[in-house]
């Protein structure tokens, strides 16, 4: 009796709102997979234009060696300031030459929502002075140096912003030469990806700022503002 209940149930056929909610149901996870996809490729797409106006305004003004940039799936964005123009040895004040060129390339990222990570390196040469008694304080006070002055100078949101300091213990090159200690001795600004929330905030932001535009006297009525900062020259 049972066997024969167990075939009965196998032969009863698939009832048919099952079979049409069973592909709404797949429609709507390719939908979704479709949509956190294109997000995705939005945020990427995002990075790379702000890479691209950095990148230009540093060849622009011949500032290769001073900052380079690179785009890592992990992080995001790097923005990496050679410590040899900014401080001198063991200190962690920002040269007024190096301040100018920063305020540069800075202002290409004071539209962006994104949040930047500033982050401060050294090369793995002791330090111990009564301001640094190590490494861990020189490479903190350096980052954190930078984050105050995009607070005062170009008034970035405070919200977008931390600092860290890493001393030798993340480096990009073998300590083996002065020339790759010079490499690890650095501040990296990294600019973060937008995750989805925060791209459908800042593109809805934009199209209220558009309507306000065309609400009040449109387009003619406001003065185009140039997206190349004043150019600096580069550090001798």
């Amino acid at each position: 009796m049972a066997l024969q209940k167990v075939e009965e149930a196998k032969a009863m056929p698939t009832p048919a709102w099952m079979v049409s909610y069973g592909d709404l149901v797949t429609q709507l996870l390719v939908f979704f997979v479709m949509l956190f996809a294109l997000s995705s490729a939005a945020t990427e797409d995002q990075l790379k234009k702000i890479k691209e106006r950095i990148d230009n305004y540093v060849i622009a003004n011949s500032l290769q060696t001073f900052v380079s940039t690179k785009l890592t799936q992990k992080e995001g964005l790097i923005i990496t300031f050679s410590e040899k123009y900014m401080f001198d040895p063991g200190k962690a004040d920002i040269y007024p030459e190096a301040k100018n060129i920063i305020r540069g390339i800075m202002a290409l990222l004071t539209d962006d929502p994104n949040r930047i990570a500033i982050e401060g390196h050294t090369d793995n040469t002791p330090i111990k002075t009564a301001q640094f008694p190590s490494n861990w304080e020189l490479s903190t006070a350096r980052a954190t140096n930078l984050l105050r002055f995009m607070l005062e100078d170009l008034n970035f949101a405070p919200e977008r912003l931390t600092a860290s300091g890493y001393g030798e213990y993340h480096p990009v090159a073998p300590n083996d030469t002065p020339q790759n200690r010079g490499k690890n001795r650095r501040v990296d600004v990294v600019v973060r990806r937008l995750d989805i929330d925060e791209m459908r905030a800042w593109r809805e932001g934009l199209k209220n700022a558009a309507k306000q535009v065309v609400t009040h006297g449109g387009l003619a009525d406001v003065k185009p503002q140039s997206s190349k900062p004043q150019e600096m020259s580069p550090l001798q």
